[in-house]
């Protein structure tokens, strides 16, 4: 069925998904066919002040109300109409963090972001006293942390939320938020979709859940825009209030909905500055690993992410210097062709990548229990050194942690029938996505839709409001969403699998010279 965007859109019939991420905003405006009809953005960077990586609130709205006057001038510029409304809105934005308010609803202290990393005794004591692993970056990893360090705010917090949370409750005045978001705050029990109650009680201090937003599953009531949050997105008084709102998600949820990653025995690798893999579970671990955190996906089902600090940054920052050369032999490239040639050398490169190692350890790496990272390329005498070995190196160093923290949850038992994978190194076909499948071992598949990323994810969150009273999500993405998608799938291959086996090995045993790195250079 042809599905006319224009008569969508005049008359509503369209989901407005909003993510803030760490170096932009984005909006997409979807159809009732889930395509992507019009976006906006705003770009915008973190700010480390007295020590504390931080966004201002003032910053927030900015970038918010320029990001979605951008996509309403997109709208307008591809469709000569200007939107008044939509049928329902998603806010998605970077998990966990510190956001803690008072009885009047004013911030306490400035929003402290996932990448803050103070909070190392809380989340030992917490993760001792609860059995179970609590990231540093985790919300009440934070809350525990500044009540160890006698922070004169505590006693008068009264809600604690993160960022996806505070723009929904701003925009709706409901202190909700979605289970995936809520799992990166304080743990939750995949059975009863609530915040663990034995945990809560092992907690110390006083009684934490009062403090935390209500939990809500992919498809619930979140309310609706309010007059003064319509007016909080479009100062003009364009955007009409009373639009229905999905539970606000964080970032690794709308990835898992962006690329069909929300059943069991499936997962999704997301590769840029950072990489992390999270994987659908069938059933919960048998132990607590620190390389493993445990969250949920929208609809509550539990979710292992393998989360490595370290991605694509040093095998770019090799594509530059590959490109200066280019330009020094009088034969400049665009940085993307540049990348896309280095890249289809990795694949004439030897299976192990001919003795040599790369690590991509800008910053440290908890995985591997690092504390600061030297970017290193190590190789023995006998080695062989060509461009096409060299890349593969790097590209294996990409996803070398990545695959230590997938081999812990294969020791679990856990099997993977899909991986999809998203993010820019996968744009040359073919290269990062064989290779990425010989290093977890499963299948991976890159689609189109991967490519629109976390914006669109919460805005298909959106549209699902008006189905989730007939399917479940799995079922909805696979049907609806999914169901006539192009994807292209790499089965691991066997000189590939072996290949990277041997390079793993010895990459585990360089990362002695890695820290010894740390502690002379």
């Amino acid at each position: 069925m042809t599905i006319d965007h224009h008569v969508a859109i005049a008359s509503g019939r369209t989901t407005l998904g909003i993510e803030l991420g760490s170096t932009r905003i984005k909006a997409v405006l979807v159809g009732p066919d889930h395509a992507p009809l019009a976006s906006g953005s705003h770009d915008w960077e973190n700010q480390f002040v007295d020590r504390v990586w931080t966004y201002s609130l003032d910053a927030v709205w900015t970038g918010l109300q320029e990001c979605v006057a951008a996509l309403f001038a997109d709208v307008e510029e591809r469709y000569g109409l200007r939107a008044t409304t939509v049928g329902a809105i998603g806010v998605s934005a970077m998990m966990h963090g510190y956001l803690p308010f008072d009885e009047a609803g004013s911030l306490l202290v400035p929003f402290r972001t996932w990448r803050n990393t103070s909070t190392g005794p809380a989340a030992a004591e917490l993760s001792e006293l609860f059995g179970y692993n609590i990231p540093l970056r985790w919300s009440v990893a934070h809350l525990r942390q500044a009540t160890l360090d006698g922070e004169p705010h505590v006693p008068q917090v009264r809600f604690l939320t993160t960022l996806a949370g505070y723009v929904h409750w701003q925009l709706t005045g409901r202190k909700v938020l979605g289970i995936g978001d809520a799992s990166g705050m304080f743990p939750v029990d995949p059975e009863t979709k609530s915040y663990d109650a034995r945990m809560l009680a092992a907690y110390p201090g006083p009684d934490i859940e009062p403090l935390l937003p209500e939990i809500l599953l992919a498809g619930q009531d979140a309310g609706s825009l309010s007059q003064e949050g319509a007016a909080l997105l479009d100062p003009t008084g364009t955007l009409q209030a009373g639009i229905p709102l999905c539970p606000p998600e964080g970032d690794a949820g709308t990835g898992m909905v962006a690329t069909n990653a929300v059943a069991p025995r499936t997962g999704n690798v997301s590769v840029g500055t950072s990489i992390f893999a999270m994987v659908v579970l069938e059933k919960p671990l048998t132990s607590v690993h620190h390389e493993l955190d445990l969250v949920t996906t929208p609809a509550g089902d539990l979710v292992a992410m393998v989360h490595c600090n370290n991605g694509a940054s040093e095998l770019g920052a090799w594509a530059e210097v590959f490109g200066q050369f280019a330009t020094a032999l009088g034969q400049p490239a665009p940085s993307d062709v540049v990348f896309g040639v280095l890249l289809q050398q990795a694949l004439a490169g030897e299976a192990d990548g001919g003795g040599l190692l790369a690590y991509n350890y800008l910053s440290g790496e908890p995985i591997t229990g690092l504390s600061e990272g030297r970017p290193l390329v190590v190789r023995t005498p006998d080695s062989r050194l060509t461009l096409a070995n060299f890349v593969r190196a790097q590209v294996y160093g990409a996803f070398g942690t990545l695959s230590l923290g997938m081999r812990v949850l294969a020791s679990e038992g856990v099997e993977l029938d899909a991986m999809y994978a998203h993010g820019g190194l996968f744009r040359t076909a073919g290269v990062a996505q064989r290779l990425l499948a010989a290093a977890v071992g499963a299948p991976v598949t890159v689609g189109r839709t991967a490519g629109e990323g976390g914006a669109w994810g919460i805005a298909v969150l959106a549209a699902y409001l008006g189905a989730a009273a007939e399917q479940d999500l799995s079922t909805y993405l696979s049907d609806r969403v999914f169901g006539d998608a192009v994807a292209v799938t790499e089965v691991p291959d066997d000189g590939d699998v072996h290949g990277f086996d041997i390079f793993l090995e010895r990459y585990s045993a360089g990362l002695a010279v890695e820290r010894a790195a740390v502690e002379v250079i």
